[in-house]
């Protein structure tokens, strides 16, 4: 590691270590927002947390490719002069990870910087974000999302256009995630992304044409106390339909009633989904020999109020990425297969399942 990389790694460290307490300097997420297009796929640093958020599958070929590109900004408040500074006001992070389906490998890395000497930035005048040579950027008139990312032995560079108008997720502006003021997010999709490019994978290089989900999250103080982690699930129908739920644990092994999901119509209508209206159940585990975290490995999806029920498997067991240093952390993303019936008529498709809190806390979150 270079002294200037390692120096840069401490910082973040420092940083890191002292988020979650200073969110009452920052804005809350509270019903009301009201979104502006397209100013709001950009930056916004008056909220702590933010996350630009991209899965998808990809095909080349008789080859199938899952893939995660996710940028995160945290900002630190402690005091004014960390404020001017640009190496301690923040910390911005990027996962990037593929799974080879054929070749029943799963791949990952991350970026490290901060918004210092154009190291890192999320721009809030338009939507472009970046972690050293990592980005992605949305180019507002052709509607197009740019996205390129590559480290040893694979990479993306990928261009998404959305198939439907954006989608706001919860009620009055907000995603709350438990109970009291501000803690919530306001969240947005692009629930299907038409996917055309090229991913590196060791000698290869290779078009790939797919489709993508997209999600961009901001808030201050999301989590509540005794909240342990999520089970988050972007299912892509092949009938032109999504369905995104998610399950907020408790450390009681009880579910946070304010868990919610939200199902897209094939025009882009969409309709939030109450705890209370569905449910989610696993009968299997894979345990992690990297981390040794026990995760849930198979699940049995249904709505009841659109008759629905799905089987969704993962593509590979092994899609956890573990990742060591200053922001080191430990979460299950991965591709799965999404089978089963509406109505009696068999149904498909792909979908993408994110695993946080069963080995380790997500810092920051």
């Amino acid at each position: 590691m270079t002294g200037s990389r390692a120096r840069r790694l401490a910082i973040a460290m420092v940083a890191i270590a002292m988020i979650g307490v200073c969110a009452s300097a920052f804005r809350l997420a509270v019903p009301g927002y009201a979104y502006r297009f397209p100013r709001d796929h950009a930056s916004h640093p008056d909220f702590q947390t933010e996350w630009w958020y991209y899965t998808g599958h990809l095909q080349a070929g008789e080859r199938w490719f899952g893939y995660e590109l996710t940028f995160f900004r945290v900002a630190v408040d402690v005091g004014r002069g960390a404020r001017q500074s640009a190496w301690v006001r923040s910390v911005q992070f990027a996962h990037l990870a593929l799974t080879d389906e054929r070749g029943r490998r799963f791949r990952f890395d991350q970026r490290v910087s901060r918004p210092a000497l154009g190291l890192a930035g999320a721009d809030t005048s338009r939507y472009h974000v970046w972690v050293e040579d990592w980005s992605a950027a949305h180019d507002s008139a052709a509607i197009v999302h740019r996205l390129a990312a590559a480290t040893t032995g694979f990479g993306i560079d990928l261009r998404l256009r959305p198939a439907k108008p954006v989608v706001v997720h919860g009620a009055n502006g907000v995603s709350q995630k438990s109970s009291g003021i501000g803690r919530a997010s306001h969240y947005l999709s692009f629930t299907r992304m038409t996917t055309e490019g090229r991913i590196v994978i060791g000698a290869d290089s290779l078009a790939v044409t797919g489709t993508s989900w997209m999600d961009h999250e901001f808030g201050s103080n999301q989590l509540g106390p005794g909240q342990v982690g999520w089970d988050w699930f972007a299912i892509q129908l092949d009938d032109g339909r999504e369905l995104m739920l998610y399950r907020l644990r408790r450390a009681n092994g009880t579910t946070e009633p304010l868990s919610s999901g939200t199902w897209v119509e094939r025009d882009g209508r969409s309709e939030q989904l109450p705890l209370a209206s569905y449910t989610i159940e696993s009968d299997r585990t894979w345990t992690s020999p990297a981390s040794g975290g026990v995760y849930p490995a198979h699940w049995r999806v249904r709505v009841p109020s659109r008759a629905l029920e799905l089987t969704l498997e993962p593509v590979l067991a092994d899609q956890e990425l573990v990742l060591e240093g200053p922001v080191g952390v430990r979460y299950w993303e991965g591709s799965v297969r999404v089978t089963g019936r509406q109505d009696g008529r068999p149904i498909t498709g792909r979908g993408y399942v994110e695993l946080t809190g069963y080995a380790g806390r997500v810092p920051g979150f």
